[in-house]
């Protein structure tokens, strides 16, 4: 059982998620299938993910869609008020679903400039009962503060890369501050050497886990929900199962100690997806 916490606009919402990215076909639906079977709630998608069907039907067969928080994001090219709305009931007719139960901003793409006036669409989405709760990816303490200054209304999520090389450390302390949950977008620091690490290895002998257990463990114990992706039932078994242990916190000290910056160069104020 994946435990929750509380959204700053009351929903429950799971400790660890899981990841679609690349989930695609009827082997994707497979996945995401075996995903929730093995106890995940929580399913992160994206329009540029180009899966949302795929999602959609993995959770019309577990028979528990009243369990499940699904996510997709508003991707770049559908950034305004107008094309939010359409953008959003786009989303819903693929997922074939009644509500997006969680809606993100996917990059802020501060050239285009028009992310505020997208967040007040999902606000108004949020009203209409279209969208349950609504958050952003990719946004840094200053873009947060004028989303929040500008539409009244304080994200209930940020999903950002973070992983031991990339703590985020002032990033969590300010969505601690203003009650926005951190989500971690590669949380295993994908085709890194991260799991190979002396100080992994070493954290995870201590408690009888495996390096990968030991990295998800930190996030949680951060406040931060990571939502690792794996097409591999053993293995979403596996990183899921990482709530009967605690780290010390020397260990959570030295994980963080690998700290050397973003991995991809996704900076937020010069990334830009559409």
């Amino acid at each position: 059982m994946i435990p929750t916490v509380a959204l700053n606009d009351g929903t429950s919402f799971p400790e660890l998620g899981f990841g679609t990215y690349k989930l695609q076909g009827e082997d994707g639906v497979a996945a995401i299938e075996a995903a929730i079977g093995a106890g995940y709630r929580l399913l992160d998608s994206a329009v540029n993910y180009e899966n949302e069907t795929e999602v959609g039907e993995a959770v019309r067969r577990s028979g528990i869609r009243d369990e499940l928080i699904v996510t997709t994001k508003v991707p770049g090219r559908d950034h305004g008020y107008d094309q939010t709305i359409r953008s959003a009931h786009a989303s819903l007719e693929r997922l074939g679903l009644e509500r997006i139960d969680l809606y993100l901003i996917h990059w802020p793409n501060p050239s285009v400039g028009r992310y505020v006036e997208t967040f007040r669409a999902m606000v108004d989405l949020q009203s209409d009962g279209a969208v349950g709760s609504v958050g952003v990816s990719n946004f840094t303490e200053q873009m947060l503060t004028r989303l929040i200054e500008e539409t009244g209304v304080t994200p209930a999520v940020n999903q950002v890369e973070m992983h031991p090389y990339f703590p985020q450390a002032a990033l969590r302390a300010f969505h601690a501050a203003h009650g926005i949950r951190t989500e971690s977008w590669s949380p295993l620091a994908r085709r890194s050497e991260l799991l190979a690490e002396q100080v992994v290895a070493d954290v995870a002998a201590a408690h009888g886990v495996t390096p990968t257990q030991a990295v998800l463990r930190w996030h949680t114990q951060l406040g931060s929900t990571p939502i690792p992706k794996s097409a591999t039932p053993a293995r979403q078994r596996e990183n899921a199962d990482v709530f009967g242990f605690t780290l010390t916190d020397d260990e959570m000290a030295a994980l963080s100690s690998l700290e050397r910056g973003r991995l991809w160069g996704g900076d937020p104020e010069t990334h830009e997806e559409m």
